[in-house]
């Protein structure tokens, strides 16, 4: 009687494992995203939101970037954009992801762009949170300057640019100091199959604000013909929104 007992439990957990899988399925939450962190940040800033993404049935990677968060120990004046690009495009070919939700914050916008030239067949979505659109030939630092912002010169230090908001001795996870180069390389891009993938742009706008810094890049993504959604928040979603970011995440298609 008891064996009987045990076996019908495990044939209803079964059933109702298979029906939760299902029903993810069929309202679009399970996906595979892959997030891309901005200028001196790491995967370590996204972990709220993937932690929300992940508890409604998605699969989430965030990667780091060579030189910045936990592998700030590798960090070099010659890290360049085309190393960032390779972090990215390896983590998708090494975990063998297909029909991947791109995301990039910020410079993580030239990271995407990149990615989604080299491979375009693994790439669902692209989603650009409050980030560059680089065209080809393009630096991050061509697009600042058509943004009309410009770094001190105090900013730059031994090849790397050094983000002037942490605090000399500030304990980890934080900003650290990025190679120059990533920011001065212009984007090389070939592949005509990155403009047929389905993208969104997401401009965050401060609560009461009328316009924000990435403006002209939402502009790029409307005459695009992209979907471009506006979130109410500061230039990091990720701290300040990750509830409404993640579930805008969710909406990709």
């Amino acid at each position: 009687m008891i064996h009987r007992r045990i076996v019908t439990i495990l044939v209803a957990l079964v059933f109702l494992g298979a029906l939760w899988q299902t029903s993810a399925q069929e309202t679009g939450t399970k996906k595979t995203f892959v997030i891309v962190h901005g200028a001196w940040g790491g995967g370590w800033d996204w972990r709220t939101v993937s932690d929300l993404l992940t508890s409604r049935g998605s699969v989430v990677f965030r990667p780091t970037l060579t030189g910045l968060g936990e592998r700030a120990h590798l960090a070099s004046p010659d890290i360049g954009l085309e190393t960032h690009l390779t972090d990215v495009v390896n983590t998708i070919l090494y975990e063998n992801l297909r029909d991947v939700m791109l995301v990039g914050h910020s410079y993580g916008g030239m990271i995407i762009t990149g990615v989604a030239d080299r491979i375009p067949e693994r790439i669902a979505h692209l989603a650009y949170v409050d980030a560059f659109i680089p065209e080809s030939g393009e630096s991050v630092a061509d697009l600042a300057a058509k943004q009309g912002s410009s770094r001190p010169p105090d900013e730059l230090q031994g090849g790397f640019v050094v983000p002037r908001w942490v605090r000399g001795g500030t304990p980890p996870p934080t900003d650290v100091p990025q190679a120059a180069k990533t920011f001065t390389d212009p984007i090389v891009l070939k592949s005509e199959l990155r403009a047929r993938i389905s993208s969104t742009y997401i401009l965050t706008v401060d609560r009461g604000a009328e316009t924000d810094a990435f403006d002209m890049f939402a502009a790029r993504a409307k005459t695009k013909g992209w979907r471009v959604e506006r979130l109410t928040a500061d230039h990091n979603p990720q701290r300040s929104a990750p509830k409404e970011l993640s579930t805008l995440l969710e909406q990709l298609r």
